[in-house]
């Protein structure tokens, strides 16, 4: 279901206020506060909407009350594998090259709260970090730009941060692959963008760079990183790699909010099917915890109003999560090594990337006879290892 908002939202972006309201979850605690377990509440909540730009396309979180304070996260091995792939195949596009063929040798990232860094990788092939203020031969960010409130004024200190004849690296979980997924809990407070490709690209040509380079990852169910460089500057391009995805998420309807609200009908069946889940196994007396406190767990927990009756706990790796507790639902937040001393019946995973990584880090689960079933958003049960 969308519906039509009053001129209350602007866009993050183009500054419009011509749009459409995409997925209303709401009002929901802030997905980084993590309270302490004995901390009794109640936990503020604030309204958690997506809003569709008719303007520009952009995806926006139509507001945020909120003040960040996210535990940083631990880096999954996922994440990190793909970092290393991301690097080598910009490397073999020839990117890590200037113009005139001698090698790139600065970098500046924008890093991100979720975690992962590519420095030491571009170290490893001769990229040395600038202090802020310097140009750069190369730009990364990753999942970052999303955590600017003001879209314009984030992607135009990305840019500045170029040197001449330099390249900026954009990675970002596409919308295409949110609505594709039914990833409605990808919405969260401090998210104040959603991109597709698209998007991306016209609002690239908007501060007078192209896209160069478009590739495509199965990380997070589909992760884009975007090469864009000064419009006018020469070097290596692969303009069909970019026109190819523009148009294939151009046809799966990413500006069309009839298909990205889509989303909505994707809340109640995800988080029914959790909470059935869930009472079957204790109605069973199967023992259950969960895994990863990851900022998309909580509002699907609270939209399956889902306690420790039905979750007794959640680990993660974590440190900083480790002995708080869920926003809005009390489910305390313990240590991973807690899983293998509980020996469950079923850990519920909240990451799908972070199946074949716990999978090698915890094998008591599945030696003593217990399953995994992940959940991200819809509920599945991992088939048995061969």
């Amino acid at each position: 279901m969308t519906r039509e908002v009053s001129a209350t939202v602007t866009c993050r972006w183009c500054g419009s206020t011509e749009g459409t309201l995409v997925l209303d979850l709401g009002d929901q605690p802030a997905a980084d506060h993590f309270p302490a377990v004995d901390d009794p509440g109640p936990d503020p909540v604030h309204p958690l909407r997506m809003w569709l730009c008719s303007g520009c396309g952009l995806a926006n979180l139509a507001e945020d009350p909120t003040t960040p304070e996210e535990p940083r996260g631990a880096e999954p091995q996922a994440m990190v594998d793909q970092a290393r792939d991301a690097v080598s195949r910009v490397r073999a596009a020839g990117l890590l090259d200037a113009p005139d063929g001698t090698a790139r040798t600065t970098v500046t990232e924008f890093g991100s709260p979720h975690g992962g860094s590519w420095l030491d990788l571009l170290d490893a092939v001769g990229l040395s970090p600038v202090p802020e203020g310097v140009g750069a031969d190369l730009v990364i960010d990753c999942f970052g730009l999303m955590h600017d409130a003001d879209q314009a004024a984030g992607l135009g200190r990305r840019a500045a941060a170029v040197a001449p004849g330099g390249t900026l690296l954009l990675q970002f979980h596409t919308l295409a692959a949110i609505v594709a997924d039914g990833g409605w809990n990808a919405l969260r407070h401090g998210h104040f963008a959603y991109y597709s490709t698209p998007v991306l690209v016209r609002m690239l040509e908007e501060i007078g760079f192209e896209a160069t380079h478009a590739f495509r990852f199965d990380l997070y169910g589909g992760t884009v990183l975007l090469a864009a460089r000064r419009r006018g500057v020469g070097g290596p391009a692969d303009p069909a790699s970019v026109s190819a995805l523009v148009e294939a998420e151009t046809a799966a309807g990413v500006l069309d909010p009839a298909v990205v609200g889509t989303l909505e009908g994707a809340t109640a069946a995800s988080a029914d099917a959790l909470a059935e889940h869930l009472t079957a196994a204790r109605d069973a007396g199967r023992s259950v915890l969960g895994y990863a406190a990851a900022s998309r767990a909580v509002p699907l927990l609270n939209r399956a109003r889902i306690g420790p009756d039905l979750l007794p706990a959640v680990a993660d790796g974590s440190p900083g999560k480790q002995g708080r507790r869920f926003p809005g639902v009390p489910v305390p937040i313990v240590a991973a090594a807690d899983v293998a001393g509980r020996r469950p019946d079923e850990v519920v995973l909240f990451v799908t990337d972070l199946l074949e990584e716990m999978r090698d880090r915890i094998p008591e689960v599945e030696a003593a006879g217990g399953r995994w079933v992940v959940v991200d958003p819809a509920v599945r049960v991992a088939e048995p290892r061969s």
